[in-house]
């Protein structure tokens, strides 16, 4: 019976890429294979024993070639048993194709134990004025540090780590299922493709520490809660003498009892009296960079923004310095005298006689509701 043409049965054309074959040859063998065709094994099995075949000489540049020359005649002494693969031939191909699914394949690569150590974060609570002016703190932090000892290998001193005599060095082992051949992570060396056979007395094998380590943090001017400084190398020590991790230094601000900060801008409330509000005046204002004076006009009404530029935050990615912004709150006087409550009185009768030109929100918020309540009842 004659063979079918190799193309044909991966579905490629004569001009197919490397790539191309080898996702076609996936998808072919995983269709027809013998565990996902149980009403039909026998078929199954023969098809995908051909599909094996033809992938192996299509995925071979020099038996590919003899191929396209010759045709069937000039391979059909190229390939290994035939289609006479049996079981073992099943599996190969979990270990060729599919290997790097289970995190490995099937030619015999020794898997590095150099592992690179975690990233880590830390809290760091500043101030309003070290977030402004930018300050250096000093932090501990608690990392899995390199063994000095064995300098991280894990080994006793004056000796190494051996080839892992379960995987030959791999980190894999395989295990026949049937017709499956799956790899697992080594269950003596646990992956690394070694095996300690003196372990250190400090580490115990680990060739790491827990330990406390105090760092030094440059924190720039104009951070804010919610910014990260990276300490590159200052994470958890690296496996097997792996690069340590990064750390991570988040910032958060704390609360500050004048001002509250919105990007560059800083706000702050400035309570006035009811006499300054009226004929207006001066007085005293806090920056972060000390006093300056804040110029209250007359008739000055509650609620009212005073921008102070220059006074606020310069942002820590660049740009210009924020402004300080300033909302007065006019303070109703409290616990007054007779005297002073007469005077007021006095001063209430007086403002009745001109009416709305004293008063012009309140009047026309009045008028409003009347409005309001006359559409309600008409």
């Amino acid at each position: 019976m004659a063979k079918e043409d190799f193309y044909k049965l991966l579905g490629v054309s004569k001009n197919a890429s490397e790539t191309e074959i080898k996702k076609s040859y996936r998808k072919m063998a995983m269709k027809f294979h013998p565990d996902r065709n149980k009403d039909k094994p026998e078929i199954a099995e023969i098809k995908f024993k051909q599909i094996k075949e033809a992938y192996e000489i299509l995925s071979d540049a020099q038996k590919r070639s003899a191929y396209d020359q010759f045709g069937h005649a000039g391979v059909d002494n190229s390939v290994g048993g035939g289609f006479g693969g049996g079981a073992e031939g099943f599996g190969d191909i979990f270990g060729d194709v599919f290997g790097d699914i289970f995190g490995g394949g099937g030619g015999g690569r020794q898997r590095s134990n150099v592992q690179r150590g975690a990233d880590l974060g830390y809290n760091l609570e500043l101030t309003l004025e070290e977030a402004v002016a930018g300050t250096e703190a000093k932090i501990r932090v608690p990392v899995l540090a390199t063994c000095g000892e064995c300098s991280g290998s894990g080994a006793k001193k004056g000796s190494s780590p051996v080839t892992c005599t379960t995987c030959q060095g791999h980190g894999q082992v395989r295990m026949q299922q049937g017709f499956f051949s799956v790899q697992q992570t080594c269950p003596t060396c646990h992956g690394t493709g070694q095996q300690i056979k003196d372990p250190c007395h400090k580490c115990h094998g680990q060739g790491r520490l827990q330990e406390n380590k105090t760092l030094s943090v440059k924190v720039p001017k104009g951070v804010d809660s919610g910014d990260r400084i990276r300490l590159g190398g200052e994470g958890e020590a690296g496996a097997h003498g792996g690069p340590a991790g990064d750390l991570y230094v988040q910032v958060q601000v704390k609360d500050h009892p004048i001002f509250t900060r919105d990007g560059e801008n800083l706000y702050c409330e400035v309570p006035i009296s009811f006499p300054v509000a009226c004929l207006g005046g001066e007085l005293e204002v806090p920056t972060l960079s000390g006093k300056v004076k804040l110029k209250i006009p007359a008739e000055t009404q509650t609620g009212k923004l005073f921008r102070l530029r220059g006074k606020g935050v310069k942002p820590v990615r660049g740009g210009a310095v924020g402004d300080l912004m300033c909302r007065v709150q006019i303070e109703t006087p409290v616990r007054l005298t007779k005297e002073q409550k007469a005077l007021i009185e006095q001063f209430r009768e007086s403002l009745s006689t001109g009416g709305k030109h004293h008063s012009p929100q309140e009047h026309s918020w009045v008028d409003g509701v009347k409005g309001f309540f006359d559409k309600l009842t008409g």
